[in-house]
């Protein structure tokens, strides 16, 4: 998917959103990002609009091959509570500046350490 939604080293909000079958506004609040973030030029390009939205797609690389299709795991990273992340989603958690948690967590999974 990274691929397909990055251009010149920049993610793009409306490719994300063609890839994932959504909305510029839907790929903002996945991200914890504010509707701004996604539809102002001068937001988009910003750090932290930049830093979430590869975090996010990061986390959707990760576990893709485990569902089959980024669709699939896209519905994964907006509604699985993660266990011992007090019921929140990978979103949720991405939301809160936490991703590096769902990524090493992931990587814990793929190793055997949770099941």
């Amino acid at each position: 998917m990274l691929n397909l939604v990055a251009d010149q080293g920049m993610f793009l909000p409306e490719r994300i959103a063609g890839a994932l079958r959504t909305t510029k506004e839907e790929v903002a609040q996945s991200a914890g990002l504010g509707r701004d973030a996604v539809l102002r030029q001068d937001r988009v390009t910003s750090v932290k609009t930049q830093k979430r939205l590869r975090e996010m797609v990061e986390i959707l690389n990760r576990i893709e091959p485990r569902f089959g299709s980024g669709l699939m795991a896209y519905a994964w990273y907006r509604s699985q509570p993660l266990p011992g992340f007090s019921g929140l989603t990978a979103m949720q958690l991405t939301g809160l500046g936490r991703a590096a948690e769902v990524m090493a967590f992931i990587d814990a999974v793929d190793a055997g350490v949770h099941a």
